[in-house]
């Protein structure tokens, strides 16, 4: 599917509603209408503007496209494998088979990839292969958290040139959010076993 772009109207206007254009946006992108980058450089430019807000900003963003997210994965519940397959096309086989195998990974992963990374296909597989609610929402969650709030920080640090910096460093921006993700999630892990081994 080719990628929207915002007119340039529409992105001051979403500029000029702050967090709730970001919402918008982040949502959009994270259903039908692909806006690739605009939001994290929507966020950016806001957090210039407006560091205290940061925050604010980077939790909309990920709200939005969690709520994106959410409708997609219904969709494919519903529709079981029909809207992934179309989706996936020759990718389908080996999609359903990791995501089977590990969805919650998987959707960490996909979450945090830069484009052009068929990040809706495995929403899509998730809904379709009935992964749980829960774990679903958590990864989404803890990956587009560290991303937005990534990209804020960079803003603030780096000001005017935080979008050149995203640009040139993208493989390391990503492989250090990855990292920060795997790094959580184990220790979310090792806290739920040591409380599940006290109480047993």
């Amino acid at each position: 599917m080719g990628a929207y772009q915002l007119p340039h109207w529409l992105q001051a206007a979403v500029a000029a509603s702050g967090g709730l254009g970001l919402f918008l946006v982040a949502f959009l992108d994270s259903t039908f209408l692909p806006f690739p980058s605009v939001n994290d450089l929507l966020l950016i430019d806001l957090s210039i503007q407006f560091p205290a807000r940061v925050p604010y900003y980077a939790a909309m963003s990920t709200l939005g496209s969690l709520i994106g997210c959410l409708v997609l994965y219904e969709i494919a519940r519903k529709g079981e494998e029909a809207a992934f397959q179309k989706r996936a096309g020759k990718h389908a086989a080996g999609i359903r088979h990791w995501v089977k195998r590990n969805g919650f990974l998987s959707l960490l992963v996909a979450a945090l990839l830069p484009p052009p990374t068929p990040f809706k296909v495995f929403v899509l597989a998730a809904g379709a292969f009935e992964m749980p609610l829960r774990p679903f929402v958590m990864a989404l969650v803890i990956a587009r958290s560290v991303r937005f709030y990534g990209e804020g920080y960079l803003a603030v640090r780096y000001g005017r040139g935080a979008t050149r910096f995203l640009i040139g460093h993208k493989l390391a921006f990503t492989l250090v959010s990855l990292l920060s993700v795997v790094a959580l999630y184990a220790l979310v892990r090792l806290l739920i076993d040591r409380q599940s081994e006290a109480q047993a």
